[in-house]
């Protein structure tokens, strides 16, 4: 009830963090990234609670999700009270514009159809909004933060329909591959338009297509379990949150 049993959320909503605080560490940027890491933890009890309102039912779980859920949003608020407080309101913008994503994840959630691909790529895709607030609010200018999230928007892209076909053929012994290669290109594609904004993000852009080659390879083999299958996009996951960062900083971007 308390922790999210979605064990690839942890690296997508750590990854944003981890890269926004390479870039530009702050304090503030610190207390974003601990308010974006319980705003994930938030969401379990959060759907919870929904589910049961929209049933109208009250059971004892209902009651402590409910609880749970308050106080963690109290603590998400105080955090974000902090990073204002220590780094100025900009990093509200990024924020802003993620929410109608998180809000149809929050739709979906209600519904008990969280599982479905939208609110996947909707909840990654928004949580990458991450490490553009924690750039801005450690002082880092409006280009690097776009290009950091729109790298890890491209990485999410590209490997949260991978990880669903993969998972598929597993279970079934097939799946839509076509699907999973779309995704790579997709992917890709966004990653790469983030050196029309900043060539020094042309790095990041290179490691997401080699993950993207990775994927590729990857759905054309048996599929692996999924606990390995999660160890796998992890490490691909930090390989791009390095390499971006690295590059942005040879490239004189931050």
């Amino acid at each position: 009830m308390a922790l999210p049993s979605e064990h690839g959320g942890w690296g997508l909503t750590l990854e944003p963090a981890v890269l926004g605080l390479a870039l530009c560490p702050s304090f503030a940027g610190l207390a974003l990234g601990l308010a974006g890491l319980l705003t994930f933890v938030l969401r379990t009890p959060l759907k919870l609670a929904l589910v049961d309102r929209r049933r109208q039912r009250r059971l004892p779980r209902t009651r402590l999700a409910t609880r749970i859920a308050v106080a963690e949003g109290a603590a998400v608020v105080a955090l974000g009270a902090a990073a204002v407080a220590l780094g100025g309101w900009t990093w509200l913008v990024p924020v802003a514009l993620a929410a109608p994503a998180v809000g149809v994840e929050l739709w979906f959630d209600a519904r008990s159809r969280s599982r479905r691909l939208l609110p996947e790529l909707c909840g990654a895709l928004g949580m990458a909004a991450l490490a553009s607030a924690v750039v801005l609010a450690g002082g880092g200018s409006a280009g690097v933060a776009l290009v950091a999230w729109g790298l890890l928007a491209g990485r999410s892209l590209a490997a949260i329909p991978h990880v669903r076909v993969q998972i598929l053929r597993l279970r079934t012994g097939r799946g839509p591959v076509g699907q999973s290669d779309l995704a790579q290109l997709a992917g890709t594609a966004l990653a790469a338009s983030m050196v029309v904004v900043e060539p020094a993000a042309a790095a990041g852009a290179v490691a997401v297509a080699a993950t993207a080659v990775v994927r590729l390879v990857g759905v054309r083999r048996p599929p692996l379990r999924p606990a390995l299958l999660g160890m796998v996009e992890s490490v691909l996951g930090v390989a791009v949150v390095v390499v971006a960062a690295i590059g942005l900083h040879i490239g004189g971007a931050v």
